[in-house]
């Protein structure tokens, strides 16, 4: 069989396994959801409001050959999503703001995801403060997508059939891949929602586990 009859077997069968399982394994949570997420985050770490942690994930493919793509960082990948798109336009369904835990006569707050320095800061999404630089990533193209989307289904429909077996988060080999760290030209709102979850979870009541 032809390296291009194996091309098309296998992008068919990556769209009918993303269509299938796309709907039943990633499908996106409604606001109710939300808000057992953001309980279950507080139970485990402390922190109020948070309704999950977003990050990128390197899946090395080999370039074909004469072939070049170009570079992005992970904060312009997420934006560009479907999914960054909407968080950053406030367009997700998100709960209504609710004060934070042994706050009740503070300010409500937003709810939110938490990242890490390469991602751009919005009302909805909490990184560090600014610090160190860090340098481009690579932006797969369309097919390599179709791929990871059809592994990330898999993957949950796998730990939802036969559960999770720790091992399985422990014996990655891939090396750092450097990243750009996101833009700090961000929004007052967004600031000043950071600075009030950073006085938050500095009082020593307060403090995370």
């Amino acid at each position: 069989m032809g390296v291009s009859s194996i091309s098309k077997i296998i992008r068919e069968t990556c769209e009918i396994i993303w269509t299938q399982l796309h709907p039943i394994e990633m499908a996106p949570p409604i606001t109710e959801q939300w808000v057992d997420i953001a309980a279950g985050y507080f139970e485990k770490s402390q922190f109020p409001n948070c309704v999950g942690a977003v990050d990128g994930k390197h899946i090395r493919l080999e370039c074909p050959q004469n072939r070049s793509y170009d570079k992005e960082s992970d904060c312009n990948i997420f934006k560009q999503s479907s999914y960054g798109k909407k968080l950053y336009s406030g367009h997700v369904n998100f709960p209504c703001e609710k004060t934070l835990p042994g706050d009740e006569r503070g300010v409500p707050q937003r709810f939110v995801l938490v990242g890490d320095e390469v991602f751009a800061l919005s009302k909805h999404l909490l990184r560090p403060f600014p610090g160190r630089k860090l340098n481009d990533e690579r932006l797969e193209p369309d097919f390599a997508i179709l791929i990871t989307k059809a592994s990330c289904v898999l993957h949950n429909f796998v730990r939802r059939r036969d559960g999770i077996h720790i091992e399985d988060t422990v014996n990655c080999m891939l090396g750092d891949v450097n990243e750009k760290k996101g833009v700090e030209n961000s929004p007052l709102e967004a600031k000043n929602v950071r600075e009030y979850f950073a006085k938050y979870l500095n009082k020593p009541e307060f403090s995370l586990s």
